[in-house]
């Protein structure tokens, strides 16, 4: 078996007490402007990497916030928190009745967030005009192979035509970026890489490789199992020129490089094996109302109870405020998945948001 290098993540302590100041800083001197919002935990696929194929048991109506409440939520993390980037997932976000409405929420703010979207793109051919028409700026789209077959063994859904015409109706919408995020599993797709970038590539679209992290229900995530980002760059090297990128990709998760001495562009994001922690600027809402400051953290923070406790007020909206500031100042230094002692997420992905 061979042995995987997993990388360490890093934050300098800067510990003053507590945290007093507008926006949604930690005591290791991070400050969270990106905001990734879950609208649903359900999902129209069943990836083998993410939920069993018979599903999960998804959240009740009624615990799940309302489009109502999340454009409060949202209105409160840009108004007095500094958020400057909202970001809509899921489970599948274009499942939530309410996505538009949101979207134009978000978009009517002062200062206006930049909006974007991660979605599988079922259904994205015929809703992304108006979603731009509202205020979608940017697209993630989750893609792992331009395989029919090899989509349908992932996803245990024969889908893929669907996902494809997606892409192009957010092309022709002028929405942009629009970026495909894909997940190499060993045996399964990563014989296909280098065909996903020549895709990616004609349509002027950035794929971002991203290393298979431990978010699956089953808890059946193994380093070992794992391609890593080395494996990911010496396949794609096979059959392109790659260029690492010179300047610096800030709190952006993925390393980039150009392919070919074109303007074209791949991304590799090394979650486990060279984490990013120390530059990390996000902050998750769940479905159900809680914060997360870290996609693998244990701690969560419920929102929904003092949202739904009186009647809207700006006292209120200031003491969900200091609570979320409470909930992103105890975030770890780190996402911890290389510690011996390590413990799955007790949420799945897809009730976490992406």
């Amino acid at each position: 078996m061979n042995s995987i290098p997993l990388g360490i993540p890093t934050a300098r302590d800067l510990s003053v007490g507590r945290p007093d100041v507008p926006g949604l800083v930690d005591r290791f001197g991070r400050v969270a402007t990106d905001l990734r919002v879950s609208v649903t935990d359900r999902c129209n696929l069943r990836c083998t990497y993410c939920m069993p194929a018979e599903g999960l048991e998804w959240m009740p109506g009624d615990e799940l916030l309302s489009t109502t409440e999340v454009s409060r939520l949202i209105k409160i993390a840009v108004d007095h928190l500094g958020i400057e980037e909202i970001r809509f997932t899921g489970g599948e976000p274009l499942l939530f009745h309410g996505l538009g409405e949101l979207i134009g929420c978000a978009a009517d703010l002062v200062p206006r967030p930049q909006i974007s979207l991660t979605t599988n793109a079922l259904g994205l051919e015929h809703r992304a005009g108006a979603l731009a028409a509202a205020g979608l700026d940017r697209v993630n789209i989750s893609l792992d192979t331009v395989d029919r077959d090899t989509f349908a063994s992932i996803t245990r859904r024969d889908r893929l035509p669907a996902v494809l015409a997606g892409i192009d109706a957010c092309r022709a919408a002028g929405i942009a970026p629009i970026k495909v995020n894909a997940v190499l599993l060993r045996g399964v797709n990563d014989d296909g890489a280098c065909d996903l970038l020549r895709y990616c590539i004609d349509r002027d679209v950035e794929l971002r490789f991203i290393e298979q992290m431990p978010i699956d229900s089953d808890n059946a995530w193994a380093a070992q199992n794992m391609i890593t980002a080395e494996e990911i760059l010496a396949i794609l090297r096979s059959e392109f020129s790659l260029h690492p990128e010179s300047e610096a990709r800030g709190s952006a998760p993925a390393e980039l490089w150009t392919v070919d001495e074109s303007r074209h562009r791949v991304g590799v994001i090394a979650s486990v094996t060279r984490p990013f922690c120390g530059d990390c600027n996000r902050v998750r809402l769940t479905a159900d109302g809680s914060v997360r400051s870290c996609l693998f953290g244990a701690e969560e923070f419920d929102l929904r109870g003092q949202l739904r406790s009186s009647e809207p007020t700006e006292s209120v909206d200031r003491a969900i405020a200091q609570r979320w500031r409470e909930a992103v100042w105890r975030k770890q230094p780190g996402h911890g998945i290389n510690d011996p002692g390590f413990l799955h997420p007790t949420r799945p992905m897809s009730a976490i948001g992406g």
